[in-house]
């Protein structure tokens, strides 16, 4: 790690005033499109005050140079993004709409499909992977007990170099695992000898991590992402304020595949409208599917 700031003030002050807090806010906005209310300041205070502790360093104003100088400012800046963006999640942690996927659309979504089977999915915002590589597990549980050839990918980006890097390892504690079912913690993961979990190999090779910024994605973002049977972006459009909530949703509904579907989390957005995607009529889970494949379903999945 580089070095921490060379100045550190002898007498300054823990509190962090307005006009400091819409500075740092400012910055969260610039980089990455996250909306930070007044309100959340003892959440970024609370989070500054940590890093700089570690690094050695007391005033808010030096911490804030430091970020925005040089090759060193970059390194830190990896940093904090993991310590203001990362929550813990665990396995399987939305049950429902993972049985929903299992239940009612892999079944219609591969069903026109002949010969060797494929479905791609993307865990946008997937933290340190339990979401991407739950979804991989449904998946091979999907298609595994259909037989025959198939493939599958699972996609999983974050902003965050750190949890991308805990997602790659997969390695876990047994709290992480907790909701996962006996059959399968035998199946997909192995019991390391320190007490933590490992995804076993073959399903790691399924799931690929990446860095992507949502807020602030670019045309190649969304070419390499394109042909999505399946996007889950659950507990990150939280982050951002409404507009920039509807331009992350209209670009993700361009990455899907006709008949696709887009899983947001519950209460996450409000007067989205798309010319091309209905809301599925689910009352537990919020889902958005592509409108090419409306017709033909029964009336109890529609769309509303």
């Amino acid at each position: 790690m580089s070095a921490a700031p060379q100045h550190v003030p002898r007498h300054a002050s823990s509190a962090m005033e307005d006009a400091e807090f819409t500075r740092w806010a400012d910055l969260l906005r610039e980089r990455l499109g996250l909306s930070l209310a007044p309100a959340r300041k003892s959440f970024l205070v609370t989070n500054l005050r940590l890093r700089m502790r570690e690094i050695g360093c007391r005033d808010f104003a030096d911490y804030y140079d430091y970020l925005n100088a040089g090759a060193h400012g970059a390194a830190e800046w990896a940093v904090l993004i993991d310590r203001l963006t990362v929550h813990e999640t665990r396995f399987f942690r939305d049950t429902q709409t993972l049985e929903w996927l299992a239940r009612e659309f892999l079944p219609r979504c591969t069903q026109a499909q002949t010969g060797a089977l494929t479905l791609n999915a993307w865990s946008a915002g997937c933290a340190t992977g339990e979401e991407a590589y739950s979804l991989a597990i449904v998946l091979d549980q999907f298609l595994a007990g259909r037989g025959g050839e198939y493939y599958f990918g699972v996609s999983a980006s974050d902003v965050s170099l750190a949890a991308l890097a805990a997602g790659r390892s997969g390695i876990y504690s047994a709290r992480c695992l907790k909701d996962v079912p006996a059959e399968l913690l035998a199946r997909y993961f192995t019991l390391l000898d320190n007490g933590r979990y490992q995804v076993n190999a073959r399903l790691r090779e399924r799931v690929c991590f990446s860095q992507l910024n949502l807020a602030e994605m670019t045309a190649a973002d969304k070419a390499l992402m394109s042909g999505m049977d399946i996007i889950f972006c659950q507990n990150v459009l939280i982050y951002f304020e409404q507009e920039r909530r509807h331009a992350i949703l209209d670009h993700l509904a361009q990455c899907l595949k006709p008949g696709g579907v887009l899983v947001l989390g519950a209460g996450e957005v409000l007067r989205w409208n798309h010319s091309e995607m209905q809301r599925v009529n689910n009352q537990q889970c919020l889902i958005y599917r592509q409108t090419a494949w409306v017709q033909g379903m029964n009336a109890g999945e529609g769309v509303r």
